[in-house]
């Protein structure tokens, strides 16, 4: 993972995170029983639901903080602190699961990732996921990339976006076969007192590193200035998200 979280403010203003990946569960055909690792569990929210469907569950996340308010919100969970690339399990599991995590690792990481996750499924086990296709958030990206320029500076987001031609074929590579996959836009309304600021500091962080404080909220608030007549509707902002929903099944090599 390349980013810090706020695991306070996270889960406190943008809980609409997990609540979008209940339905990505909706993708699971393994039986109740089996055993489903929440790959990137972040607060344990979707970990729980996993659990109430029926599933032994495993949360694994990079983030000390994240894991933290995971145990304090769900003690009864079982919780591991692991790197995705690297994670190893004690046993073969029936499912990966995955929401919100794999645009979060660097591009040249995405095969040791999905490789990991093959080698830690049993054959016949599934990866399901769901993450930032491309073109997820362009218009706040490009915004962005506008005003840095304006000021001298050059916008670097960190966020892997790709298309689904672009994806398919490492998932393969890594022994995994697609048999659902879909690009979607998914407007994402931002809670209610939440502007494109909010989002802005929450997930953009790596790009204002080493920026004086003062720029960094010129450059936000000019942002949400410019953006205010395409994404605020009736005082509500609306991120412009791009999904790719996917599931995979190991199979022999």
């Amino acid at each position: 993972m390349n980013l810090d979280w706020n695991a306070k403010d996270y889960s406190n203003g943008f809980s609409f995170v997990h609540e979008y990946g209940e339905d990505v569960m909706s993708l699971i055909t393994a039986p109740k029983g089996s055993f489903v690792v929440d790959l990137g569990c972040g607060n344990g929210a979707l970990t729980a639901k996993l659990v109430q469907k029926g599933f032994y569950v495993l949360g694994i996340d990079a983030s000390a903080a994240m894991l933290a308010e995971a145990r304090k919100n769900h003690p009864e969970l079982s919780f591991k602190e692991a790197d995705a690339i690297s994670f190893q399990l004690e046993e073969p599991a029936d499912v990966i699961f995955s929401n919100a995590v794999f645009h979060w690792i660097d591009e040249d990481k995405q095969y040791l990732l999905l490789r990991n996750i093959a080698a830690n499924l049993r054959l016949g086990g599934q990866l399901v996921t769901e993450f930032g296709g491309i073109g997820c958030g362009a218009k706040v990206h490009g915004m962005l990339a506008q005003k840095f320029a304006e000021y001298g500076y050059d916008y670097q987001p960190i966020q892997f976006f790709p298309s689904i031609g672009e994806y398919t074929p490492l998932v393969d590579q890594a022994g995994l076969r697609v048999d659902y996959a879909i690009l979607f836009d998914r407007p994402t309304p931002q809670p209610k007192g939440y502007s494109v600021a909010d989002w802005i500091r929450m997930f953009i962080q790596q790009p204002f590193e080493g920026m004086p404080e003062e720029m960094k909220e010129r450059i936000i608030q000019e942002t949400e200035e410019e953006l205010a007549s395409d994404l605020c509707q009736d005082g509500t902002w609306i991120i412009d998200y791009v999904r790719i929903r996917l599931r995979a099944v190991k199979v022999e090599q």
